[in-house]
């Protein structure tokens, strides 16, 4: 799997919901099982794991929007104004559907917007499509048609 010519070897996933990131993980090893997943559990830890990396950043980040301490808002914000951090695509996950938390997450310049599915296979599947089709183009999405993924 290629991301803007290179291929996709490692994601960074932050949630504070230890059951979302089992089924994360375990439905990304389902779609593509030889793909590094590290995990944050929170905002905060988040942002020290980015801030003292070492090495080749992850190909893309997974980002829970409502998380305890620093929430997604909070650390797109860094990782955008970060030099070193600002190219990297981020996905955020969240369980609200609401068109304002959207518009205002695209003009942040989060990558995409994957509304939390209520089901493994709708997960599975949800990570399947990000990384299959758009995670390629996800630096460069300019549509909000593009953007947003509800299942």
């Amino acid at each position: 799997m290629a991301l803007m010519g290179k291929s996709i070897t490692h994601i960074l996933l932050a949630d504070d919901d230890e059951d979302d990131r089992e089924l994360f993980s375990d439905a990304l090893r389902e779609v593509h099982s030889n793909v590094k997943l590290t995990t944050a559990k929170n905002g905060v830890d988040l942002m020290r794991l980015l801030e003292s990396w070492k090495g080749t950043l992850p190909d893309v980040i997974f980002l829970d929007l409502n998380m305890p301490l620093k929430n997604g808002f909070e650390c797109l914000d860094e990782i955008k104004a970060a030099e070193h951090l600002k190219e990297l695509p981020v996905v955020i996950l969240s369980t609200s559907s609401q068109q304002e938390t959207m518009d205002i997450l695209f003009r942040k310049h989060a990558s995409m917007y994957i509304k939390k599915p209520g089901t493994y296979p709708q997960l599975r599947n949800a990570i399947e499509q990000t990384l299959k089709v758009h995670l390629r183009n996800l630096a460069s999405v300019q549509e909000q048609d593009d953007f947003i993924v509800i299942h």
